[in-house]
């Protein structure tokens, strides 16, 4: 968790854990069927009481308990809204907001230290400002009578935009925007009825409108991605004609399969962006649905 400081910078949370005598990192486990970012958030908030905005992926670490090795995931969350005092509970029962050079200097463990030293990067802005979504499963194609554009989304599809509409939230939707594809929009509807915000169409983005004119379409992913004074992002739904050649635009390459020279787009995954070339924060999310670790 993090938040800018009074006189520059930044401060972060450490919390102390009775349980343990020791200070650490605001975090927890997964419950049945939960996504990890949900599950990430949701534990936060409920072990500190603020309110947050998900931001960049940050470490992954690895280290032995009694139990067994242990993997925990974090994410750079931004605290927002009034901040309201914090409660002792019976897993946290003190707080501090602390410079960054303070809090790693009092956390007890070093994979801890690690965590809150990779806030501070300055080589990708710490939030994205634009989620790009590939569009979520519609029917066949070959077995759809009327024009492709009016193509909707199919039972799995609908599964998917659900998804989305469950997990997308905790980056903080500040605008939907839309290919116009009968299956682009459907992808969002979910969240527009979560979020209360419109749709709105971005016909820059469709494929066939991106093939016939890219520097529209990346002049508008540019604007997309300027900073923004308050936390959150634009979510974008187009298709996977044109997220791949965007992303590649930005400089992204994949790494994830040996020889690939596109970045992936799976119906229904999202990337979420920030910065610039050069300095691009990028993270994909193939998947939004139950963690593969998550109890069943």
């Amino acid at each position: 968790m993090w938040r800018p400081a009074a006189g520059g910078g930044v401060e972060t949370v450490v919390v102390h854990r009775p349980r343990y005598d020791d200070w650490s990192l605001p975090k927890g486990k997964l419950d049945a069927g939960e996504n990890a970012l949900t599950a990430a958030v949701r534990e936060v908030v409920e072990e500190t009481g603020l309110q947050v905005v998900a931001g960049r992926r940050s470490l992954r670490t690895r280290y032995e308990v009694a139990t067994g090795p242990k993997q925990v995931d974090y994410w750079l969350m931004r605290a927002v809204g009034t901040e309201q005092p914090f409660v002792p509970n019976h897993e946290v029962d003190e707080l501090r907001w602390l410079p960054v050079e303070e809090a790693a200097a009092l956390v007890t463990h070093e994979h801890d230290r690690r965590v809150v030293t990779d806030l501070v990067r300055d080589d990708v802005p710490p939030t994205p400002t634009l989620l790009l979504v590939r569009h979520a499963k519609a029917g066949s194609r070959s077995d759809w009578d009327g024009p492709d554009d009016e193509r909707p989304l199919e039972t799995r599809g609908w599964r998917q935009a659900r998804q989305l509409a469950d997990v997308l939230p905790v980056f903080g939707p500040c605008e939907l925007l839309s290919a116009e594809r009968v299956r682009c929009r459907q992808t969002l509807e979910p969240l527009a009825e979560r979020t209360g915000l419109p749709v709105r169409s971005l016909p820059e983005l469709g494929e066939e409108e991106f093939s016939a004119d890219p520097q529209a379409g990346l002049a508008a992913i540019e604007r997309l991605l300027e900073p923004r004074e308050q936390p959150g992002v634009a979510v974008v739904c187009s298709q996977g004609g044109a997220i791949p050649s965007v992303l590649m635009s930005l400089g992204v390459r994949w790494e994830g399969v040996a020889g690939r020279l596109h970045p992936p787009a799976a119906k229904g995954s999202v990337w979420a962006l920030g910065g610039r070339p050069g300095a691009l924060l990028a993270d994909y999310y193939r998947d939004l649905g139950p963690d593969p670790d998550a109890p069943t």
